[in-house]
């Protein structure tokens, strides 16, 4: 065997600082990837829960008093609707406000009505207000079956005005609280399709393209008294002298 050279032992104590460099930046990278380098485990740090602030609701739904109940305050009034009383006939569509398909009725003072947003509007801006829902249009019996379907449910169905219905309940409120406004406020009959036509224009829906909710609605607001009124004598049509 030979004996190693001087010119080899001085390579070989010159590569040893770098095989230690080496060592040292291959540890680095395992380490930066996660490749455990026999060191002890990390120490489980334990979350302390999430606590939600929640605000008292009472609000009366389709007649009957309900709460108060404490609700998070960041809660859909469309997820109260369908997760605290299961009234889930208010439909969840776009999510931002623009189908309409979730709308409700409330009920105000005065004795007028509007609708109003679920999806996007909280929870608890209801608190203190009556609404109606699409569950309390028709007549049921003390066993909660439905025995009679408001006017526009019943001329909906007349008319065919839908097919997959998921639109359906937003349409149902819309014509109602027209149908109450013209109780108040009836139009001339010139003014008839116009009115309709706003009334139901922000609701929108993919199946039977509008035609016939519209005749529907058109139908009612035409047959029921007092809601159109003659234009020259400027007295609702149908209303008692």
């Amino acid at each position: 065997m030979t004996a190693p050279t001087q010119a080899s032992s001085a390579q070989a104590a010159s590569d040893a600082p770098s095989a230690a460099v080496s060592a040292q930046a291959s540890a680095s990278t395992a380490a930066s990837a996660g490749v455990p380098a026999s060191a002890p485990a990390a120490a489980v740090v334990e979350r302390p829960l999430t606590h939600f602030r929640t605000l008292p609701l009472s609000i009366k739904v389709n007649g009957e008093i309900v709460g108060p109940t404490d609700v998070p305050a960041g809660l859909m009034m469309i997820d109260y609707l369908h997760e605290y009383l299961h009234l889930t006939g208010s439909r969840l569509g776009c999510g931002q406000g623009i189908c309409h398909a979730c709308v409700v009725i409330v009920d105000k003072p005065d004795g007028t009505s509007e609708e109003v947003r679920t999806c996007i509007t909280g929870a608890n801006f209801f608190n203190g207000k009556s609404i109606r829902t699409i569950e309390g249009h028709a007549k049921r019996n003390e066993a909660g079956e439905v025995v009679e379907l408001s006017a526009i449910q019943q001329k909906f169905l007349e008319h065919f005005s839908f097919q997959c219905g998921y639109c359906t309940p937003g349409f149902v409120n819309a014509a109602t609280v027209l149908i109450e406004r013209l109780k108040r406020q009836p139009v001339a009959k010139d003014k008839v399709e116009a009115t309709i036509t706003e009334a139901l224009n922000d609701h929108i829906c993919r199946c039977t393209g509008y035609v016939r909710y519209y005749e529907a609605v058109k139908e009612v607001v035409l047959s029921t008294p007092g809601l159109v009124k003659d234009a020259s004598a400027d007295v609702p049509v149908g209303a008692a002298a």
